[in-house]
């Protein structure tokens, strides 16, 4: 076991995902390292400055370009769309592993035999006309379709047919137009050594124990409790949950962390043990100012960020405007080892301006000219990754 006060697991977070010192990732290898690294990022369409993903690798890629992220996806198919937890985008190597949702799928689809006919017609129009999305073709059909694999469900038939195949891995997501998914055939574009790959874990304890590991490497320090960070992992109950880390620390592939005054004890992967010995070091690591996505891999776990960091963060998009604190759409802010608060931003992209429409800064923050010239440089940045021209930060004066 690994005794760390509470600011060494801070930083050990922090530098796990190169958020704190000098940026660890680099360009567009490093946003294929740092989607290795954390096995998924979890995708939202809503962009108010940013999709989620995009959010998630611009605090982190030195130099990163949304169109680097569509690049991975789309040409070089070094990174597909597909359920991990939830909506996600995930390395293709990591392909065969999902098989047993997609055999789930397969399975799910006798339910729906009114499909059979539709999914015929889908794959002969893009055989002729290519990619297409929803409205690309109207399908006939009576049926309330209801994934298999994630939340997805509608009346529409033409979305649930090219839902459904997706789903199974037939289809892969070709490339997005603002929320629109166009749809193409898979073995166009993932190996056949990948797309008809057996699953590589029958057993679903080692599933488990696979699925377990790549989301404590996803966040950096995760608990054996309910969490947040576990969602879209079928049949890991409390029970299931104790006997994985149970034998991930008996095969040496976890290691046991005990952060002082935290009741819980936490687990990192046996592969960051040279990390924790270099925070271990007290070595003083450079600050940056960044601000993170609501659907960030290092805050997955929001009761776990609150006892680390002393920051409660809720993402309010789908409370009520009434009762809302903060804002619709806001990200936390953070400066070196600390969330410093939360910032709404809105980028005007019609008058390339980034607006700055508020600040909320935590009781315990000293506005100091460092604090300003740091927040500075990294709305700077910002507006660059959205392509503003100008700031729009009354907040800021």
């Amino acid at each position: 076991m690994i005794q760390l006060t509470n600011r060494q697991a801070r930083q050990f977070l922090l530098l796990k995902h190169g958020l704190l010192d000098e940026y660890k990732f680099s360009g567009k290898q490093g946003v294929l390292d740092f989607a290795r690294q954390v096995g998924c990022i979890q995708y939202d369409p809503i962009d108010v400055c940013g999709k989620n993903a995009e959010l998630v690798l611009q605090s982190r890629i030195k130099g990163f370009t949304k169109e680097m992220l569509a690049d991975l996806l789309y040409e070089d198919r070094s990174l597909v769309d597909y359920p991990d937890k939830n909506l996600a985008i995930i390395p293709v190597e990591d392909w065969p592993y999902f098989e047993r949702y997609r055999q789930a799928a397969r399975q799910h689809a006798e339910r729906y035999p009114e499909m059979e006919a539709l999914t015929a017609q889908v794959r002969a129009h893009i055989q002729n006309q290519g990619a297409l999305c929803s409205d690309d073709l109207k399908l006939d059909g009576d049926f309330s379709w209801q994934s298999a694999i994630h939340w997805s469900s509608g009346n529409n038939p033409s979305r649930s047919v090219l839902e459904q195949m997706y789903s199974t891995g037939e289809l892969i997501i070709h490339h997005k137009k603002g929320t629109r998914k166009y749809y193409d055939i898979a073995k166009k574009y993932i190996q056949p050594n990948l797309l008809n790959a057996s699953e590589p874990l029958v057993d679903e304890l080692e599933h488990h124990k696979w699925r377990v590991l790549r989301r404590i490497g996803s966040v950096g320090l995760l608990w054996n409790r309910a969490s947040d960070a576990w969602l879209n992992i079928w049949g890991l109950k409390a029970a299931q949950r104790k006997e994985v880390f149970r034998q991930l620390l008996h095969e040496a592939r976890i290691v046991a962390v005990a952060v002082e005054q935290m009741k819980d004890m936490l687990y990192c992967l046996a592969e960051d043990l040279p990390l924790i010995e270099a925070v271990l070091q007290n070595q003083e690591p450079k600050w940056r100012c960044e601000l993170i996505a609501p659907l960030d891999n290092f805050i997955w776990d929001r009761k776990l960020i609150n006892e680390l960091f002393n920051f409660d963060y809720t993402w309010e998009i789908y409370t009520s405007a009434i009762k809302r604190k903060f804002g619709y759409y806001v990200l936390p802010l953070l400066y070196g080892e600390s969330f410093i608060g939360r910032a709404e931003i809105i980028a005007e992209r019609k008058t390339e301006t980034l607006v700055v429409k508020n600040i909320w800064y935590e009781n315990s923050v000293k506005q100091t000219t460092q604090l300003r010239t740091a927040l500075n440089s990294c709305f700077q940045k910002f507006a660059l990754f959205n392509g503003c021209e100008t700031i729009s930060a009354d907040s800021l004066n």
